[in-house]
């Protein structure tokens, strides 16, 4: 029997005994973080990368990167969680919560942290510990599959305001009926959309399942359908069965019959007390709908009306806005002897209208021929008015006989005269083509370029005077308001003139975006056609989403 007062024996301990916290948690896979909210830096060691499921290469940083790994209902509980326990100076907080992982499937993860406060009591670092959480038998876990409808439906009110929010055009409403992250999680298999034309319902979005019927794109609203009756109540139908399908629509059964369809819902478009439509849901599950459920869609229902009605008179309001302005520029540009010229125009959906790019050219006396080009500030109905009264004015004053730049301040003169606020950027160009001789006047607006025969090109540069409208009122102090610039186009030689639309970009220099214009018409095909056409293909696409304009004169070869 051993001496119990003997020492012990010597044990053989590992080199790296006691284990680092670093080793105890990368193998227990749990990973730490360090967020230092005064910078909005979030540090992720390489195990919390891991469990995260984040590359090391594609993570910058920042709470953003993370936010993006999770439903959008995970994030915003997350948020208000964190949110609360810095209002309350709580020192520790803890969460279970979700993340996608890159193969798109989902994975429970549980975070705790220590929040760290300066003096003055405000919250300055959170640090704390991850890890995953898919295998415990939590009671987080379990109450989650419980509540697993709720925030279902909870997404799918987050999503779905998201996008309706961002919607302009009908079919960016469709885009939000058939996205899968928005209604698609109502788990229907059918989304129905009509609108009330007179006493007719047109359905223009068909159902995902086969369930669309052409013979019924357009129903009387006195019709025995779905749609057609919450047209006429304005209250919602939920049909619980097939029976019920059978029953109380029965023109309707035979086309729901071949359908994997059990349920539906059927919900009146209301927009500031008006009737503009109805949406129809099909479900295949059989039974009725619960009170949550149905204040959630008819909760959709209103934003998908308020969002469509905003579409439709978007799409009305810029519609007549592009009439009125086609109606105001050239249908055709005139065929010009010794010279030959090429024209592009695009209108962009700015706000609710369009704006007032203009563009003439204008044949003279004397083998001369006026190039104009021109933009109204604004984008609305009014531009375009003001636009077309400018472009015939200047068609007037050059026709007269007048000088590029007397035919410039009588245009300016008018459009002071014409009581409006609008002022107007123009550069008028009038070029003999015998002698190539060029005579350029510039309001406010962008110097020609020319490319030369020798495959060089550059800007000319052009004094200029103020943008027409502000300009008279130097005129009647008796100051030179445009000054003439003189040039020569040589044969073979190509002209351009533009508008800002075809080279600004957001958060890009002028300059630089000018610069980038000049080498692709330096580089860019002689043939004035094939030229504008890839103007607008590279450089127009890069744009900020204006009106675009682009004038080309190409003088013919000796």
């Amino acid at each position: 029997m051993a001496d119990r007062g003997a020492p012990p024996a010597a044990v053989s301990l590992p080199d790296d005994w006691p284990a680092h916290p670093d080793l105890s948690l990368a193998l227990n896979r749990m990973g730490s973080f360090d967020w230092d909210l005064a910078s909005g830096l979030l540090h992720l060691d390489a195990p919390a990368l891991q469990i995260l499921g984040l590359r090391p290469e594609e993570y910058a940083g920042s709470p953003r990167s993370l936010v993006r790994r999770m439903p959008l209902s995970e994030a915003a509980r997350l948020k208000s969680l964190l949110a609360r326990a810095l209002k309350e100076g709580a020192a520790e907080v803890a969460a279970y919560f979700r993340i996608i992982r890159p193969d798109r499937s989902r994975q429970w993860t549980r975070a705790q942290a220590h929040i760290a406060y300066d003096g003055a009591g405000r919250p300055r670092r959170i640090i704390g510990l991850v890890r995953s959480a898919e295998h415990e038998l939590t009671e987080v876990a379990a109450r989650s599959d419980l509540d697993e409808a709720r925030r279902r439906l909870t997404g799918v009110v987050e999503r779905t305001t998201v996008l309706l929010a961002r919607a302009e055009t009908v079919e960016d409403v469709l885009d939000v009926l058939r996205d899968e992250e928005a209604l698609g999680h109502l788990k229907a298999v059918s989304v129905m959309l009509g609108v009330v034309e007179g006493g007719r319902i047109r359905t223009i979005a068909e159902g995902r399942s086969g369930s669309y019927v052409p013979e019924l794109q357009y129903t009387r609203i006195d019709a025995p359908f779905p749609m057609s009756e919450v047209v006429r109540t304005q209250r919602p139908r939920f049909i619980t069965s097939r029976e019920d399908f059978r029953s109380s629509y029965p023109l309707l059964w035979p086309h729901v019959e071949p359908l994997s369809v059990s349920s539906g819902a059927y919900l009146p478009l209301i927009a500031q007390g008006r009737i503009i439509g109805a949406m129809g849901l099909l479900y295949p599950r059989h039974g009725g709908f619960s009170a949550e459920e149905r204040n959630l869609l008819v909760a959709l229902s209103s934003g998908i009306a308020q969002s469509l009605q905003r579409a439709i008179l978007y799409e009305q309001e810029h519609d007549l806005s592009e009439d009125l302005q086609r109606a105001m520029l050239p249908r055709h540009v005139p065929e010009v002897p010794g010279a030959r010229s090429v024209f592009r125009y695009r209108s962009a959906r700015i706000g609710r209208s369009v704006g007032g790019d203009w563009y003439d050219v204008l044949p003279l006396p004397g083998d001369r021929v006026g190039l104009t080009i021109g933009d109204v500030q604004g984008h609305d109905t009014d531009a375009a008015v003001v636009m077309g009264q400018l472009r015939m004015a200047l068609w007037a004053y050059a026709a007269e006989g007048h000088p590029p730049d007397a035919a410039m301040a009588r245009a300016s003169a008018l459009l002071r005269e014409l009581g409006t606020d609008r002022f107007a950027t123009c550069t008028y160009v009038e070029v003999n083509l015998s002698t190539g001789g060029l005579r350029i006047v510039r309001a406010g607006h962008l110097d020609p370029l020319v490319r030369r025969a020798d495959g060089s090109c550059h800007w000319i540069e052009a004094p200029g005077g103020l943008p027409l409208g502000l300009s008279a009122e130097l005129a009647e102090l008796g100051g030179i308001s445009h000054p003439v610039t003189t040039g020569v186009l040589g044969p073979g030689e190509t002209l351009l003139l533009c508008t800002d639309g075809l080279v600004e970009r957001p958060g890009i220099d002028l300059g630089e975006s000018l610069e980038g214009l000049r080498e692709t018409v330096r580089t860019g095909p002689a043939d004035p056609e094939e030229l504008a056409d890839l103007l607008f293909a590279q450089v127009g696409e890069r744009s900020g989403g204006d009106d675009m304009a682009l004038l080309l004169l190409r003088r013919d070869s000796a």
